[in-house]
Formats: C-alpha cells, sequence, structure tokens
C-alpha cells in the first residue's frame, strides 16, 4: 500500500487550532500552521504533498483533518494519539501592525512526532520523498531526541535523491528565547539543507546578518546551492552557485493581512521548481502567490483568487 502512496513532497510540522478576534468580539475558529499553509497552496498548484504530524482524537483534530482532506493534501502522515489536544493559538487584531499571537500548546502530540511508537511510519514515507519541507518553527517543536532522528531520517533521504527545503522561520518565543540553541539546531540542520527559503529580518535577528547578500554567504558556507532570501515587498534575493539575482516583487501591494506571505512565497517557489521552472522563474511565481495571499485575510487565501497566479 505504501509504495502506492510516495508524495512528491512532504511538508512537517504543525496544524494548531486558532481563534482570532473579530471587530465585533466573538472569535472565529481555524486551522492554521507554517508549514501546514505551505503544504495546502502546494497541494493547490497540483503538487502531490502530503503533511507530516501528530493530533489527537478531538473534534478540532478531526477538523485539522477534514481541512486537508479538502484541500487534497495527504493524511496518511498524521498520527492520532488518542486522549491529546492539538496547540491552541489566540490571535488578537492590533491597531498598528501585525496582531498578537499568543500560544498554548505544550502538550500538543505534534511535539512528539519522531518520539511516537509509530514514527517509524513517517521515517519510511519521507525515504521516498522527492521534497522534503519545514522551517524553524517546526524544529523549535521537537526534543534533541527527536531531532536527533528527524536528522538521521534526512540523511537517509538525500541519499535517496530526496531534495531539503528549508525556511529558517525564526520566532524566539518558540525557542523559549533561548537564542544559544535555536542557533545550535539550525547549524545541525543547515548541513542537510539543498533549498534554503529565509526571510531576510529572520535571519538578521538570529544571526545579525546585515544585507541579504549577508545571508547568502553564511548559508552558502553550509554548501546550500539553491537560496532564495526573501526580503518582505522589496525582492527576493535568487543566489545558486553560479550566480546571484534580485526579483523583483512584480506588483506592490499593500497587504490587506500579512499573515502567511512567506508561507505562500515558499510554495509557490516549491511548486514552481518542482514542475521544472528555473530558480528565477520560480521566484516570480513565488511573488505572485505571495501578493494573493496578502490580499485577503487569513492564512488561506480563497481557493478561486489562490488559483489566479
Amino acid at each position: 500500500m505504501m509504495s502506492e502512496q510516495k508524495p512528491r513532497a512532504i511538508c512537517i510540522g504543525e496544524v494548531v487550532i486558532e481563534l482570532a478576534r473579530c471587530a465585533d468580539g466573538t472569535f472565529a475558529l481555524s486551522c492554521a500552521g507554517d508549514t501546514f499553509n505551505t503544504a495546502i497552496y502546494l497541494a493547490r498548484a497540483g503538487i502531490d504533498v502530503a503533511f507530516a504530524t501528530a493530533l489527537g482524537d478531538d473534534p478540532y483534530s478531526d477538523s485539522a483533518m477534514a481541512l486537508a482532506a479538502a484541500e487534497g493534501v495527504s493524511a496518511n502522515l498524521i498520527l492520532r494519539v488518542p486522549g491529546r489536544l492539538p496547540a491552541l493559538c489566540l490571535i488578537e487584531p492590533a491597531a498598528a501592525g501585525a496582531p498578537t499571537a499568543r500560544r498554548w500548546g505544550e502538550g500538543a502530540p505534534a511535539r512528539e512526532l519522531f518520539e511516537l511508537p509509530d514514527w517509524m511510519r513517517i521515517a519510511e514515507s519521507l525515504i521516498t520523498a522527492r521534497l522534503i519541507y519545514f522551517s524553524g518553527i517546526t524544529l523549535s517543536l521537537y526534543s534533541n531526541n527527536g531531532l536527533g532522528r528527524m536528522f538521521a531520517v534526512l540523511e537517509v533521504a538525500r541519499q535517496q535523491g530526496a531534495k531539503i527545503a528549508f525556511d529558517g522561520n525564526f520566532r524566539p518565543r518558540g525557542w523559549k528565547g533561548d537564542l544559544q540553541r535555536a542557533r545550535a539546531v539550525f547549524l545541525e540542520v543547515l548541513k542537510r539543507v539543498d533549498i534554503a527559503l529565509p526571510a531576510f529580518d529572520d535571519e538578521a535577528v538570529l544571526w545579525g546578518d546585515p544585507s541579504p547578500e549577508a545571508t547568502v554567504a553564511r548559508l552558502q558556507a553550509f554548501g546550500i546551492g539553491e537560496i532564495v532570501v526573501k526580503n518582505g515587498p522589496n525582492s527576493a534575493l535568487v543566489a545558486t552557485a553560479t550566480a546571484q539575482e534580485f526579483v523583483p516583487v512584480p506588483q506592490v501591494l499593500v497587504p490587506v493581512d500579512p499573515t502567511a506571505a512567506g508561507d505562500g512565497f515558499n510554495a509557490g517557489y516549491l511548486a514552481a521548481r518542482l514542475s521544472g521552472s528555473d530558480s528565477t522563474q520560480a521566484a516570480g511565481a513565488a511573488h505572485r502567490l505571495a501578493g494573493s495571499v496578502i490580499s485577503h485575510r487569513g492564512a488561506l487565501a480563497p481557493r478561486t483568487a489562490a488559483a489566479m497566479h
């Protein structure tokens, strides 16, 4: 059975239950997560994609499974853990700038993905994938033991021909402010990455990079052959072993909601690369999808809008 279900892409991470406060004081319920958003946009682009995580056996976990099914994301790598609950995130609008998010999730089963009894099922699928994608938020979930298992699986997957794509997506809160541990984990993972998709502002916080070019140079020292540094509304710096090019945003938009812009960009880029585009063309496709995402409220643009890219 598993041999028939070898997804071209597997995204690893967490689905959180999100409560967003509306203008009238009520809350809207949804499912969210950076790599989960990317998985959904990959599926919308026609990529065969699975999402690897762990959820509980509660109705909220059921709703996350239902969203994956509705969006065409394979859920056969979502482990279900009886008696446990997914993480919860509460979003409060801000008068100016990004909304504030408060999160509860210490006991969420996603944190033990590589330590649950069935973790080898995840490992066996990962080593058959064409592309494996995850983020710094993914890494912040796991214990050192879980990370050790994940890194070992990534090495085998690369030997089998998988490409590893990584977005640093650094959030200090997820690392409990322990920058030293975050840097140590990132240094280990960067040795195993083929495609880096960092956001410059995140890298500047974690590493003190003064420019996107400095981010490229730092990542190239790890032997990473394909790097795309997202730099907000300015442009993206695309670097391969032989060339560097700034790919401008085709149309600078005033965001309705900046949520998941990077998740959409990463999906647009990876979908284009999997479909045969070169890295410059892929960055253009990524800008267009990110533009569609920020033109709507919430992480997931309506399907018709996202399809227009």
